[in-house]
């Protein structure tokens, strides 16, 4: 039997606060929350006991988005530092929540070649890996992302062979590879590349998504492809643990969304 937690990147829409929204979720008919750091980290470490004290009571696991200002292999010093940084007081807070994975876009191209870029993300995801080791935060996964855009590194096969050659998670956003597929995804495919990980849960990321030639534009509600009712089949027939988060513009209407799509097809939340 699957076991699938639904859930909105953020509680906006719905709530004024990640407390409030963890309090709110489960009314929603969902079960899991991905608290937004997108901007910056500027939660404390005492919310975030807080928060992550209510989300046990609640039943609610969470995970969290790092921010999107993050170049792992920057060319820049100060900025490598400062996107681990970023990352690890991410993870800091989410351990304080009660642990989960960390999601990150690790880097970008920028002209240099792929395989060194590749290697000096691999090489700073094992160092934020020995850093989370020493803290004890053992209830915290680094989850690097699949990316929508041509120019940032994180193709499927990018991202599953960062998890393969250091040890961490990942986290499979289905909108970014249609987008980086110039609209072709095949889930069995996916899914089937993933299945060497082991991963205890897959860690995903849903929405609608608008593209060009350069990759992921903007993310759209669920109307707009790609379709989702053949990936829940998917995950069915494999009888998949899987997290699904919610990036739509309308973020907890379209896990609501998906929620009738799985009960359609016979599953019970």
């Amino acid at each position: 039997m699957a076991n699938i937690l639904l859930g909105p990147a953020g509680s906006g829409g719905y709530s004024e606060s990640t407390m409030e929204g963890v309090q709110k979720l489960k009314g929603l008919g969902l079960q899991t929350l991905e608290v937004e750091f997108v901007r910056g980290v500027s939660m404390g470490i005492d919310l975030a006991k807080q928060i992550g004290a209510e989300a046990g009571r609640c039943g609610v696991p969470l995970s969290v988005h790092a921010p999107y200002f993050i170049n792992l292999a920057s060319k820049e010093a100060k900025k490598r530092e400062e996107s681990r940084k970023r990352i690890l007081d991410s993870a800091e807070r989410l351990h304080h929540m009660g642990g989960g994975p960390v999601v990150f876009h690790p880097a970008y191209f920028g002209g240099m070649e792929k395989e060194k870029v590749f290697q000096t993300a691999k090489d700073a995801i094992l160092g934020m890996l020995a850093t989370i080791k020493k803290n004890k935060w053992d209830n915290v996964q680094l989850a690097p992302e699949t990316t929508g855009k041509h120019s940032a590194l994180g193709s499927l096969e990018e991202t599953i062979r960062l998890a393969k050659e250091t040890g961490c998670s990942l986290c499979v956003d289905f909108a970014h590879i249609f987008a980086r597929n110039y609209g072709r995804i095949d889930y069995a495919e996916i899914l089937d590349k993933l299945k060497p990980l082991k991963l205890p849960r897959i860690h995903s990321h849903f929405s609608g998504i608008e593209y060009t030639a350069k990759g992921e534009r903007n993310h759209l509600v669920m109307d707009h492809s790609p379709p989702f009712k053949p990936l829940a089949e998917e995950i069915l027939k494999r009888r998949l643990d899987i997290t699904i988060i919610s990036e739509s513009p309308i973020t907890y209407m379209d896990s609501q969304r998906m929620r009738k799509v799985f009960e359609g097809l016979g599953y019970r939340f």
